[in-house]
């Protein structure tokens, strides 16, 4: 027996030491991988906390060399001569890279994990960042805005890295508040280019207009390089250490991103999540590019004072998204699925009724009241749809999550090009419209296992995961990386 028990002893001590960290900071369930049960957003210990952290911040600054140049393009307009059109075509491509590399990086998640992914993505979106100065005309315009677009992509890896390091209990509050930090990068652009940065370089350096566009945007360009290089030295890829190690020590199979991509993109909810995502995401990604432009020539306002406004939309990310993902939590622990879905429906309608007084709103005043409740919806249905992400196919989360980011984008895209060839009153109209039909199609969603909005069961594991939360039966169906074949 003392045999037995010694045996026992040293098998567990080898497990241990296999993994990166012996002890963790905070709370982790051992049944999901060591995935952390609560957060503490003042604690910034690795793995866990160390990722959530440089997860929204890397993100945050993908969105300030995204969208720096957007509070300033009536600048960039009369510089080069160049139509509404236009600058709309390059708005649109500024998004539609990002589109594409969604799709790529999200099985590319399940294989490498988020952290090389982040550090690479933001170094070399920050080389374009830095040489928007160069344009000369509508087409390079166009195409410097298009690889500075493709650092928005760093979405996937944000989402997927909460993911990883937090429980699927909570891993709606979790991507909602990573994602929504992040995004409020949108917001404090405006300001942080148009009001700030932007009348430093004009009054406080005496240089022109146009010198001042063509070399503003060095600033957070280099602020983002600097950060991409040190997020690869200074977190983990997830709680038990680099994927690199554990494949080395076999703590982790070999995964392959074409499978995984397959079993996600073969799933309808994706899809139907995709579309949510497009029409809230979406939605606010082509408030970024139309914001400040939209009061500058509807209210008569300043570049600055229009900068100013145009950043109420971003900022209310501080606590928008995180509501969105909190709500679908909690929803989930009273109601299961059919709980996170309600939430996604009453957003998704209310986000569509409130597009639809933005396009109405003809004083200042009024546009500015709607705008903050347009927002706060807006981010709030962006939290709720990524609540319900990693319970969709779960060995295929990042797969999901890149195809699902992406639908934010093909949205943009897509009103995009209602701003291009409507007036802004009817671009906002067809908007609303959408969003309208996105929300529903809540009730064709049906994931395995789960109750749909009016018809399917809970099977018992997950009936009494939300019914007995203090005792749960072991779940059979983890977020634990699938074994799979290479690529």
């Amino acid at each position: 027996m003392l045999s037995k028990g010694s045996d026992s002893h040293e098998e567990e001590h080898e497990e241990e030491e296999i993994k990166k960290y012996k002890t963790y900071s905070i709370k982790v369930d051992p049944d999901q991988d060591d995935r952390a049960s609560e957060i503490k957003l003042c604690n910034f210990e690795r793995p866990h906390m160390r990722a959530f952290h440089m997860s929204w911040i890397c993100f945050f600054l993908a969105f300030l060399i995204w969208f720096a140049i957007a509070p300033l393009l009536p600048e960039v307009q009369e510089t080069l001569g160049i139509s509404k059109r236009e600058i709309w075509t390059s708005n649109i491509t500024s998004v539609a890279g990002t589109a594409m590399m969604r799709f790529l990086l999200g099985p590319l998640c399940d294989k490498f994990g988020a952290r090389i992914l982040m550090g690479t993505v933001l170094m070399l979106a920050s080389i374009p960042a830095a040489m928007i100065g160069l344009v000369q005309n509508k087409e390079s315009l166009a195409i410097v805005r298009f690889f500075i677009g493709l650092g928005g992509s760093s979405f996937v890896m944000c989402q997927f890295w909460a993911t990883r390091m937090f429980t699927k209990e909570i891993a709606g509050t979790a991507n909602a508040l990573v994602g929504g930090w992040g995004n409020l990068g949108g917001g404090v652009t405006q300001i942080f280019m148009g009001a700030v940065l932007f009348p430093l370089f004009t009054k406080g350096f005496g240089l022109s207009n146009e010198k001042a566009w063509r070399t503003v945007s060095i600033v957070p360009a280099v602020i983002a390089f600097c950060a991409g290089a040190l997020v690869l030295r200074i977190t983990d890829d997830c709680p038990k250490g680099n994927y690199k190690d554990m494949k080395r020590n076999g703590t982790m199979q070999e995964v392959s991103a074409t499978a995984s991509f397959r079993s996600g993109a073969t799933n309808l909810n994706t899809w139907i999540l995709f579309i949510h995502y497009g029409c809230c995401f979406g939605v606010e990604l082509t408030m970024n590019n139309a914001a400040a432009t939209y009061f500058q020539t509807k209210f008569m306002r300043s570049t600055s004072e229009a900068a100013v406004i145009a950043s109420i939309f971003g900022i209310m990310n501080l606590f928008a998204r995180g509501i969105g993902g909190f709500s679908s939590d909690k929803m989930n622990s009273k109601m299961g699925m059919r709980g996170r879905l309600l939430v996604q429906f009453v957003l998704l309608t209310v986000e569509g009724g409130l597009i639809f007084a933005f396009a109405y709103a003809n004083t200042l005043a009024g546009a500015i009241v709607v705008l903050v409740f347009f927002s706060i919806f807006v981010q709030s249905a962006e939290g709720s749809t990524y609540g319900m992400v990693p319970y969709v196919d779960p060995p295929s989360t990042g797969s999901i999550a890149g195809i699902v980011g992406a639908g934010g984008n093909i949205g943009a895209v897509a009103f995009g090009f209602a701003f291009q060839n409507l007036e802004p009153k009817e671009a906002f109209i067809v908007i609303g419209g959408c969003v309208f039909g996105a929300a529903g199609m809540c009730f064709l969603i049906l994931i395995k296992g789960h109750r749909g909005l009016v018809c399917g069961t809970d099977n018992d594991v997950v009936r009494n995961a939300w019914q007995n939360p203090n005792n749960p039966a072991p779940e059979k169906q983890g977020l634990t990386v699938p074994m799979q074949g290479n690529v």
